[in-house]
């Protein structure tokens, strides 16, 4: 069964890898050890977004930047799609406020367009007769009305991968064929060769 895997990066990362030591993901042996051998992975398409350097981690531009180079220089399947950042200054309420003032203003930074790009990719692709299944590694519901196209018009299968160990989106569920978890068994033991053959690329110190 030809299949495309489209992954949510900042959603899998945040549920799944963040506080691990299985950063250096190889993504389709993930995928190939949590689906059935039925599923031909054709491409794996990886939304992110460039992370900024913060005053307490400096160097997690560079970190990103050596996954990223990593997965391309491996696994010829991945493709990579970017968002990006948004900063701005907003005013927050004080969660204790006393008697003192009441608001203060922080940096709120939101990652823009990972989910629309998948969802684009993951219409464009089934119209283009890409693939027979899509799986949606996220559990972010605004992808939602994506995958009803999908199965709707398209008349594709999709599976549904949740990262970490919380509930699926019901949203998602809704519009799923098949529903799994990504275990950390199976994050431990898909891990990219240290350093990447025919490369210097090694995983960054501490991963």
């Amino acid at each position: 069964m030809r299949t495309y895997v489209y992954v949510d990066g900042f959603n899998l990362y945040y549920r799944a890898l963040k506080g691990t030591t299985c950063k250096w993901i190889d993504l389709p042996a993930l995928f190939k050890a949590v689906l059935h051998p039925q599923h031909q992975i054709l491409a794996v398409k990886y939304f992110t977004a460039r992370v900024n350097a913060t005053p307490a981690d400096p160097s997690k531009p560079q970190r990103q930047d050596v996954y990223l180079r990593a997965l391309q220089a491996y696994r010829a399947e991945v493709e990579i799609h970017f968002g990006h950042f948004l900063s701005h200054t907003v005013k927050a309420p004080l969660a204790n406020p006393g008697s003192g003032p009441k608001y203060a203003e922080i940096i709120k930074t939101e990652e823009k367009g990972s989910d629309v790009n998948l969802a684009v990719h993951l219409l464009n692709d089934a119209w283009q007769d890409k693939y027979d299944c899509a799986i949606v590694v996220s559990n972010d519901s605004d992808i939602a009305e994506s995958m009803r196209l999908v199965k709707a018009h398209c008349q594709k299968r999709v599976g549904l991968l949740t990262p970490g160990s919380s509930h699926p989106s019901r949203q998602l569920l809704a519009h799923s064929d098949f529903s799994r978890h990504i275990r950390i068994s199976a994050l431990q033991s898909s891990q990219l060769p240290d350093p990447i053959p025919g490369t210097k690329i090694r995983k960054p110190t501490g991963w």
